[in-house]
């Protein structure tokens, strides 16, 4: 039977179907085991979103587990440069895609492992974006996984709320930054999430603070953080603080985000396991 909501335009005032009494998600593909889903999400770009999304797999995957990466940034993909695989490309045949699985052992699945060339610009509408995130569920093999991270674009449209639909998600990290500004932003996300009955694991902040190099002091270069503002009025946790960090950055930058070690992030792995 075909999917309904494959042709939902998400305007629900003309729409006659029972929305919160169906289930569309989506089958995994034959052969694949994904026991965990969490998705990585942000109101806006440019907060460090794919860094969470990296430190996390990588942490986690290092503690035993097997870890993967689905992401769903169509348009803007950067996992692939951050783990150094940005030559690699996906492999299959007309039922299948293999993801690219990189040298620590994590699985990839990016829009940039099926284009000829890195820089080539997905020009898509919504919909037509929406539905390749879902054939990177329906679709891929993936291999026994314990913990996948799906990377999503930032926003509150088509791909979170197909994700959120789709996927069984089991909860969500909401990635921030001090600015005021980008509360509000980060609200949309959570009230989102809330919406459609999606649990929120908690809160991680990157671009926290710098640390000085000769005193250690921790210098706030945005300013006091909100963070603890948002999780109160929500009762969240705030699982990280992330620095701005020259090593890290330039890990990143390598394409060796596998070799960062630091603790950062520990606290968030040690809910996720608990999951």
């Amino acid at each position: 039977m075909a999917d309904k909501s494959e042709n939902c335009d998400h305007n629900c005032s003309s729409c006659s179907e029972e929305c919160k009494s169906r289930d569309f998600h989506v089958n995994l593909h034959e052969g694949s085991t994904v026991k965990k889903v969490i998705g990585i999400v942000s109101g806006k770009g440019g907060v460090g979103k794919s860094l969470v999304t990296g430190l996390l797999a990588s942490k986690m995957n290092k503690k035993g587990y097997r870890t993967a990466i689905l992401d769903a940034d169509i348009t803007g993909p950067s996992i692939p440069s951050m783990f150094g695989v940005v030559d690699e490309k996906a492999t299959g045949n007309d039922q299948t895609i293999n993801p690219v699985t990189t040298d620590k052992g994590i699985q990839l699945m990016s829009m940039n492992f099926l284009l000829e060339h890195e820089n080539d610009p997905v020009i898509w509408r919504g919909p037509i974006i929406a539905g390749a995130v879902k054939q990177f569920w329906t679709d891929v093999m993936w291999d026994n996984v314990d913990f996948m991270f799906v990377d999503m674009p930032p926003g509150t449209g088509d791909v979170p709320l197909t994700v959120f639909q789709s996927l069984p998600v089991d909860g969500i990290i909401v990635v921030s930054s001090p600015q005021q500004l980008v509360r509000v932003i980060v609200e949309k996300a959570v009230n989102m999430a809330k919406t459609m009955n999606i649990p929120i694991i908690g809160l991680v902040e990157n671009m926290s603070y710098v640390k000085c190099p000769d005193c250690g002091k921790k210098i706030k270069i945005f300013g006091e953080s909100n963070i603890e503002n948002v999780a109160k009025v929500y009762a969240l946790p705030v699982l990280a603080r992330i620095p701005i960090e020259e090593s890290m950055s330039k890990a990143v930058d390598a394409g060796d985000i596998e070799s960062i070690d630091e603790g950062y992030i520990d606290a968030a792995v040690e809910v996720i396991e608990k999951l």
